[in-house]
């Protein structure tokens, strides 16, 4: 199921927007995340861990 087509109730305007908070809940819900979702804070440590090792490995010797 999508949320293109589903006019919202209360602002009456496309959920597929989320110009209100009902809109937005509705389209979180249809579209809601796997159990494999990364958080861009979680991808932003990921990186600046692996740029410390980068630079331990062939920097700071």
């Amino acid at each position: 199921m999508s949320c293109e087509h589903l006019i919202c109730a209360r602002c009456a305007g496309p959920v597929v927007e989320g110009r209100c908070a009902t809109c937005r809940a509705a389209r979180a819900e249809i579209h809601h995340s796997g159990p494999l979702a990364i958080s861009p804070i979680l991808i932003g440590a990921l990186i600046l861990a692996l740029t410390f090792v980068i630079a331990l490995k062939f920097g700071l010797h």
